[in-house]
């Protein structure tokens, strides 16, 4: 039944398939449901031109999705930001090395708190007061050591 009304609407089957996928983007946004209904809309205006069998249609749709997914990655990636490698991945902290901050909280005993961005970092270092300047020298664990800048 879903076969012979999919196949009796023709071009526009694939049509309307390609308007619900960009209208499923909507709902679960990722860029992804985007592309794959800009397969199924060429896929249709493919099948309108050309009067295509729905065994072409079905294969050239798979095609378009392939294509439209490898084009669409490459359009989405942000530019000037190489991907980082993967022995850089779950480290950052070592990304703080040399940079200067305001501690958050004094350094008393050996230890306090800086902010960096939307997160709080534990710092060790001589004794300071909160709203000192100090640069981060290395980092241990989870720990950044701080010294003067």
């Amino acid at each position: 039944m879903i076969q012979d009304a999919f196949i009796g609407l023709g071009a526009w089957a694939w049509i309307i398939l390609g308007v619900l996928l960009i209208g499923v983007e909507l709902l679960a946004p990722g860029a992804f449901f985007l592309w794959l209904g800009l397969a199924a809309i060429a896929t249709g205006l493919l099948d309108a031109v050309l009067d295509l069998s729905w065994q072409a249609s079905a294969l050239i749709f798979a095609a378009l999705c392939v294509a439209a997914v490898v084009l669409g990655r490459t359009l989405m990636r942000p530019k000037g930001q190489p991907e980082a490698p993967a022995e850089q991945l779950n480290r950052r902290g070592e990304a703080l090395v040399g940079r200067v901050f305001t501690l958050e909280t004094p350094i008393k005993d050996g230890e306090g708190r800086i902010r960096v961005d939307d997160s709080s970092w534990r710092v060790t270092g001589a004794d300071r007061f909160a709203g000192a300047r100090v640069r981060v020298v290395r980092v241990e664990g989870s720990t950044l050591v701080v010294d003067d800048p």
